[in-house]
């Protein structure tokens, strides 16, 4: 009888487990022999839940948790829990770990290897910010850590580095738990995620909830009292007291193990697969997850995107792989959204600095509508952003910013981005309407009315 093939899953999270999951039920274990290794307490989770666990609106850990490391291993999955790997050895086709809680190491070998180590957090090399109380917001272990600050903090002031999604979210979370909120950025505006005019709108409305939100901030130290206990946060300009420090600056691919291996990274240091996420040149190498770059459907270059939406396709396209099929990840067209207090923040497609990136030509048309029908009850103002392409009228971007339904809208123009649909199609899109819901013309389609006016008008 042959012996089954090895599989190696480095990574324990979305894209890891989905592949190893995936795998697992095309193949049986007498076939395929899955190993896995995670080097934190937890395993198939909700990172993009952790700012709602820590503002109480869900439970946690479990409440955030898909899948344990039992039912992982029930489905012959050997998951190693609390084990890192420190080293790819390609020719010989293994990799050593390292057993986090006991020191010890050890080689195992592989036939097949995913790769799905995910995203880090960026920490900047400034005084201080490994101080007790600053916290970054990663994964399950670093918001079981800042809820033990906010259970033993004494004081109720709170600073959020960064103002992007994670900034936005634990701004709101912290305002939920009764913190006096500083919000300090480097950008023009909140959400970099955004245009600067979309951004503004954002800043308003954090204002309106009591946020504090300082632009153009540059911090410089973590101030910390005589225990080494962060008190206050410097920029260049000011100091702003915090009992508790949450850095929302963003994440990078974690992908210092490949770059060791001599494996190819894209510009943002992602690594690059093609559309089965086989790793570029690698025979039976895989990645995905936060770990990667994707293909950009709107501007044709790669990307890294850290989302979970992402990561699980990637676990299914990589596990159907590796199982003996075939699937493939055709790519992205970047939409995400997000939401601070009753505020909610989305976008799709490019950005105008994207879009010039990218040397396109276009042009750019905003409106302000209702979420409902204007003489409904409730009825709030919704602002939407549109980019096309100058000369073909080709969808570009599309950014909403509003209030309850705002969010979700972005979707229409996902599937309009993803169709290569031109702003003037879009028009003829029949969308769903009643008072309740959507004034007659949905503001999606008041803003391709207005984007296909100025693409004709640029081409007169």
């Amino acid at each position: 009888m042959a012996a089954a093939e090895r599989l190696v899953v480095v990574g324990g999270d979305a894209a890891g487990m989905a592949a190893a999951s995936q795998a697992r039920r095309l193949r049986d274990p007498g076939e395929l022999a899955i190993t896995a290794f995670e080097r934190g307490h937890f395993t198939s989770y909700s990172a993009c839940g952790i700012p709602y666990w820590v503002g109480g609106a869900v439970e946690g850990p479990a409440g955030l948790i898909a899948r344990t490391p039992e039912e992982h291993r029930a489905r012959a999955i050997d998951l190693r829990m609390r084990t890192e790997v420190t080293e790819l050895d390609l020719d010989r086709g293994r990799v050593r770990s390292r057993t986090l809680d006991g020191g010890g190491e050890s080689w195992t070998g592989f036939d097949k290897l995913v790769l799905a180590t995910g995203a880090r957090p960026l920490r900047p090399a400034l005084p201080g910010i490994d101080a007790r109380g600053v916290h970054g917001v990663q994964t399950l272990d670093d918001g079981r850590a800042l809820l033990d600050t906010l259970t033993s903090a004494t004081g109720r002031r709170a600073v959020v580095v960064g103002a992007g999604y994670i900034g936005v979210e634990m701004a709101e979370a912290l305002i939920r738990r009764g913190y006096e909120v500083t919000v300090l950025d480097r950008g023009e505006q909140p959400m970099s995620t955004l245009d600067p005019d979309m951004g503004a709108l954002v800043h308003s409305a954090m204002c309106a909830m009591g946020i504090e939100t300082v632009r153009g901030a540059h911090v410089t130290e973590v101030l910390t009292d005589a225990a080494g206990r962060a008190r206050a946060v410097a920029t260049e300009d000011a100091e702003y007291p915090a009992d508790v420090v949450v850095l929302g600056m963003g994440v990078r691919p974690e992908t210092s193990l490949a770059a060791a291996a001599g494996l190819p990274l894209g510009d943002s240091g992602g690594l690059l697969t093609d559309l089965s996420m086989r790793v570029r040149g690698q025979e039976h190498i895989w990645a995905g997850g936060d770990c990667v770059e994707v293909w950009d459907l709107v501007s044709g270059r790669t990307r890294h995107i850290a989302l979970g939406t992402h990561a699980n396709k990637h676990g299914q396209i990589i596990g159907a792989n590796v199982g003996g099929g075939y699937a493939t990840f055709p790519g992205v067209v970047g939409t995400a959204v997000s939401k601070v207090c009753d505020l909610e923040i989305a976008r799709t497609g490019l950005l105008e600095r994207q879009a010039q990136a990218a040397g396109l030509q276009f042009v750019t048309a905003t409106i302000e509508s209702t979420d409902k029908a204007g003489y409904y009850p409730g009825a709030r103002p919704m602002h939407v952003k549109m980019l096309a392409e100058r000369r073909t009228g080709r969808l570009l971007g599309v950014q909403i910013v509003g209030h309850e339904g705002a969010g979700k809208r972005v979707d229409i123009a996902a599937v309009a981005l993803t169709a290569g649909m031109t702003v003037e199609q879009m028009t003829a899109l029949d969308l769903g309407y009643a008072p309740p819901f959507s004034p007659v013309w949905d503001p999606v389609l008041v803003a391709a009315r207005k984007a296909t006016a100025a693409v004709r008008a640029a081409g007169a």
